[in-house]
């Protein structure tokens, strides 16, 4: 009987499946190498004679919602993805899918899909960065070492903006401005500052939003982003 593959062969065999150093790839890169084992289930198919690996699948825990799972995929041929999916997608199980929106046609094929939304993938243009001093602004490191920076109220947080995920390459910013703070500014501030930390590490900044969201997608030019023109195809995932 044959040994199961350990984690670091499964992710020798998908390398040639990935550009670590494409915003495309960032995300899916980031969970199949560098997110915690003992949190992530990767799958992998081989799909000829020489065993090379034509498609893999992660299935992750994250806190960004504790019920579904987070799950993201890359396959050359229909079939990998469907055999994929069979290995990987419990039945009757909801899980939060994100995919290149070339992948799009099997996805829909084979699952059930709901509350789908397509996602515009910004990466930063450093020729168009410039930092934006807030004396409110106070940033810190979380036990990662992932920045983050808040401006606070009385009421509680105005502002704050973070890092999703980070690999050696690139780290995603998220931003949140409380309703009765918005128009002053404070969401630009605290991405500014985020992004300088994240420049200083050597990672590129990327920030990934809903082509409906029209506030987002302003405050994230201003501060420097441009698209890349790449779009994720998100959205709650059932497997039949």
């Amino acid at each position: 009987m044959t040994a199961p593959a350990s984690r670091e062969t499964l992710r020798a065999s998908i390398r040639p499946l990935l550009d670590e150093r494409s915003p495309a790839d960032a995300l899916a890169t980031y969970y199949a190498f560098h997110y915690p084992p003992q949190r992530a289930e990767l799958f992998v198919h081989t799909g000829d004679v020489l065993d090379r690996a034509d498609g893999f699948l992660v299935r992750a825990r994250t806190g960004m919602d504790l019920f579904r799972p987070l799950v993201t995929f890359r396959a050359l041929t229909e079939a990998a993805a469907q055999a994929l999916f069979q290995v990987g997608l419990p039945p009757g199980r909801p899980m939060y899918l994100t995919i290149p929106v070339a992948l799009a046609g099997w996805a829909n094929k084979h699952l059930v899909l709901t509350d789908v939304e397509l996602h515009r993938v910004y990466r930063l243009d450093p020729r168009h960065y410039q930092p934006d001093i807030n004396a409110l602004a106070v940033t810190s490191t979380g036990a990662d070492g992932a920045p983050r920076c808040e401006i606070r109220t009385a009421g509680g947080v105005g502002a704050v903006a973070g890092v999703n995920w980070q690999s050696p390459s690139f780290a995603e910013i998220f931003v949140y401005t409380d309703p009765a703070a918005r128009g002053r500014g404070w969401g630009r501030s605290v991405v500014a500052s985020v992004v300088g930390t994240v420049l200083n590490s050597g990672r590129t900044p990327l920030y990934v939003v809903a082509e409906s969201n029209e506030a987002s997608i302003r405050l994230t030019e201003a501060v420097g982003f441009r698209d890349t023109g790449l779009r994720e195809y998100v959205g709650q995932a059932v497997s039949g």
